[in-house]
């Protein structure tokens, strides 16, 4: 059977003005179609570079990363990228702003990616903001429109680098509930980088647990918790004893920066 997304050996140096930096080491993983993984680990240990090798915004230094069974390529479209914070443009409504990624590609006359692009507004309750600005819609609608900018763009593969970190508590459960189900629905595989124990917990069929730098794969847990969302799979019986898994596997870690949240 084909691997979806596929870490082989991937080893990753950069360069400072005094250093040469080993950002990952040999870092082999496999993501099967249609799962939700995430990645952990201590603080700069290179989860986000791992997102952008697999972008092709960064190539690597030796190793390979296949995605259906063919290398990464620049900029690659069959990648959507949503970042940390949701970067909409305030002067921009939000139907310019979900078009935003369509005129880059010239595509935003594309009768099919329209309607697209109305479809998703209208399924997850946003059409009747569609010529607001930003500035008039909570954080969580705020993600959901970003989430939508890049789903319109139909990428095989979804990365996610943080996006809910800007959120306050509440707000984040919630937000990660609904990013969730839209990407479920939507049957697209998903690649989480996020801080949270919890949160990659709740999330993930899949998680892969990083060393400190230069990293390498600690461990590949594969989770099949109860529960229909994020917030429901949280009660799930084995959820402690899967935090504290990794978090061992993290405390363990020589050096470590990393703040640990409890479940």
């Amino acid at each position: 059977m084909e691997k979806f997304l596929e870490f082989k050996d991937v080893t990753y140096f950069y360069q400072t003005k005094e250093h040469e930096i080993h950002a990952l080491n040999n870092v082999s993983f496999e993501i099967d179609e249609l799962q939700f993984a995430s990645i952990v680990g201590p603080s700069g240990c290179g989860k986000t570079t791992i997102l952008s090798l697999t972008a092709g915004l960064l190539e690597a230094t030796s190793g390979q990363i296949n995605l259906q069974g063919k290398p990464i390529a620049k900029n690659d479209p069959r990648i959507g990228y949503m970042f940390q914070r949701d970067h909409l443009f305030e002067w921009r409504t939000i139907w310019q702003n979900i078009m935003l990624g369509l005129e880059v590609q010239k595509k935003n006359k594309d009768p099919k990616k329209i309607a697209l692009a109305e479809e998703l507004l209208k399924k997850y309750d946003l059409y009747g903001f569609k010529n607001k600005k930003p500035r008039t819609l909570s954080g969580g609608m705020r993600q959901r429109v970003a989430l939508i900018r890049t789903l319109v763009l139909e990428p095989n593969l979804l990365l996610l680098d943080e996006p809910f970190s800007a959120l306050d508590f509440q707000t984040r459960l919630k937000v990660c509930d609904d990013v969730y189900d839209i990407i479920k629905k939507e049957k697209k595989t998903a690649l989480l980088v996020t801080h949270d124990i919890s949160e990659a917990i709740s999330l993930s069929d899949r998680i892969v647990i990083l060393s400190y730098r230069p990293a390498t794969v600690k461990e590949v847990v594969d989770l099949d918790l109860s529960g229909s969302t994020p917030l429901a799979k949280r009660e799930d019986k084995d959820f402690g004893k899967h935090f504290e898994m990794i978090w061992r596997n993290l405390t363990n870690e020589k050096e470590t920066t990393q703040s640990i949240k409890s479940p």
